[in-house]
């Protein structure tokens, strides 16, 4: 999730636990919500250390708390130097409860999507995801902007009743969000099963889900994924593509089968994203041989999705690659 989002959501908790009176401890654990993501300054380190990279220790229950008890003393003298004294007064040990609290938040909304987080690190590998949501969510940034919007014009402005009331309900909407996400996804993986696929894709609607399966066979690869609504079940016929597993070794490319094997390790070399999601293919003839459209069914939103538009000499089998954000539906068009 963004850095906006896990601000908000520890500030919205913190404001739920102390309310208007311990501001400064719903300050706390709004800045508690950002703070697991400051591993990015450890990035040269996590090279000779691992577990000290982005989305390592510091989004586990060890990690967070660490830096909680460390930042107990260090938060509140910041608070009071950038906001006033009166951000510094309350016992230590509440500020580290409110540091807690946010950190905890973060991991929660990290662990929601399908980018795994070490929670009981260092004394489990284990990495977990829920594929609850999505990293990048329309939606959800959508309440995250009217929701500091909202924050921002009644502070000061309307009696302090008004703006209790209205951040009470901003914490209810983010809660019942979760909760329809989470029994979604339950309920999505129930009849992915029962359809016979290996994975559930949330998509930016929380009642609308992909399901996907892939096969080896031989030496071809099979790709297959189907639509699937909680209230309308499966909603269209499932759409599927079948290339080469490995390369053929050929240089001509005579076909669009040819052409999908040929392209498949360039545009996975061209995007990190393709390698780390779900994907899948468009592809096409053109003068001088094709144009294969390689995106990710889990990084998309207002119909278009990221990924690699390759093109494939017919005669060479050379591969040109381009990273692109198109309709995977209109993709030539």
């Amino acid at each position: 999730m963004d850095p906006f989002s896990h601000l908000l959501l520890g500030y919205l908790l913190g404001f739920g636990l102390w309310g208007p009176n311990g501001l400064k401890f719903v300050v706390a654990a709004a800045v508690g919500g950002a703070l697991p993501d400051a591993d990015i300054a450890l990035y040269p380190l996590s090279r000779r250390f691992p577990l000290l990279g982005h989305r390592g220790i510091s989004h586990s229950i060890v990690g967070v708390t660490i830096i909680a008890a460390v930042g107990g003393f260090v938060v509140p003298p910041l608070m009071a130097w950038g906001l006033g004294g009166g951000f510094s007064n309350g016992p230590v040990w509440m500020f580290v409860v409110a540091l807690e609290v946010g950190g905890l938040s973060h991991v929660f909304l990290d662990s929601l999507d399908h980018w795994s987080v070490p929670i009981f690190a260092p004394f489990s590998p284990t990495e977990y995801k829920f594929d609850v949501d999505r990293i990048v969510n329309v939606g959800s940034m959508a309440f995250t902007v009217i929701a500091y919007g909202l924050l921002i014009y009644e502070r000061g402005r309307v009696s302090e009743s008004l703006w209790t009331l209205t951040t009470d309900l901003l914490l209810a909407a983010a809660l019942l969000y979760f909760l329809v996400r989470i029994l979604g996804r339950w309920r999505a993986g129930v009849a992915q099963h029962a359809a016979g696929y290996t994975a559930v894709i949330p998509q930016g609607n929380p009642l609308a889900f992909v399901f996907f399966r892939e096969a080896r066979t031989g030496n071809d690869r099979s790709l297959q994924y189907v639509r699937y609504h909680l209230r309308r079940g499966l909603e269209e016929p499932p759409r599927s593509l079948v290339t080469a597993f490995p390369l053929a070794s050929a240089l001509p490319v005579p076909d669009l089968a040819g052409a999908l094997a040929r392209s498949y390790a360039p545009a996975f070399a061209a995007s990190w994203i393709l390698g780390e999601t779900h994907p899948f293919a468009e592809a096409r003839s053109v003068s001088g041989g094709f144009e294969v459209f390689w995106y990710s069914l889990e990084m998309s939103f207002w119909g278009r999705a990221a990924g690699v538009l390759a093109h494939v000499d017919s005669l060479t089998g050379v591969v040109t690659t381009r990273n692109r954000w198109r309709s995977p539906e209109k993709a030539f068009v």
